[in-house]
């Protein structure tokens, strides 16, 4: 289902209480984030259905929360709700087999060598994703929208925080998930 055909079932199926979204505004929110949401949680997820689902799912909450317009913040609740359903769709077990299969089909725009660059690329997203879950989500989090290409600055309006303590909040991050995936994966190189 394209992005348009998307925001026009969500317009024509929406709560029909007396607070609601302006429909122009909500459509401006909609094309300026749901792009880079979906490209967040593909990398999570590494499954792009789901990815998108999971958009959607969280632009869906945004639309039944018409008082956040208020807040003045929709963006940095809207990446926080879009990683919260990432990283649970990671650690629901009936589905993790499903992810970790997913990862090898996700591919950067590079060409690989062969089938065996293929497989250890796999195996590394495997690990990867499976520390990311095993870890404090606020952690996780932090970690993912920064490998997005977030800045301090969209880091600290995503997560609610002072731009002056995304630093530290990275560094304790990044330590945890090495410490994480250290005790997960011992024989393994340090990515």
């Amino acid at each position: 289902m394209g992005t348009a055909e998307t925001l026009s079932r969500w317009m024509t199926l929406g709560d029909r209480s007396l607070e609601r979204w302006d429909e122009a505004e909500f459509r401006a929110l909609f094309l300026h984030h749901y792009a880079r949401i979906t490209g967040i949680l593909v990398r999570l997820l590494g499954d792009r259905s789901r990815a998108e689902e999971l958009a959607s799912d969280a632009l869906w909450r945004l639309y039944h929360q018409p008082a956040l317009q208020a807040d003045g913040n929709v963006g940095g609740w809207l990446y926080r709700t879009a990683t919260h359903l990432g990283i649970d769709a990671l650690r629901a077990s009936d589905r993790r087999r499903q992810y970790e299969e997913a990862a090898g089909r996700v591919r950067d725009a590079g060409t690989s060598a062969g089938p065996l660059d293929d497989l250890l690329r796999q195996e590394d997203c495997r690990r990867v994703r499976a520390v990311l879950a095993s870890i404090k989500p606020s952690s996780a989090q932090l970690l993912i929208l920064r490998t997005s290409g977030f800045s301090y600055k969209e880091l600290a309006a995503a997560l609610d925080v002072k731009m002056s303590g995304i630093g530290t909040m990275l560094n304790r991050a990044e330590e945890e998930f090495r410490r994480r995936y250290a005790a997960l994966h011992p024989k393994q190189e340090e990515l």
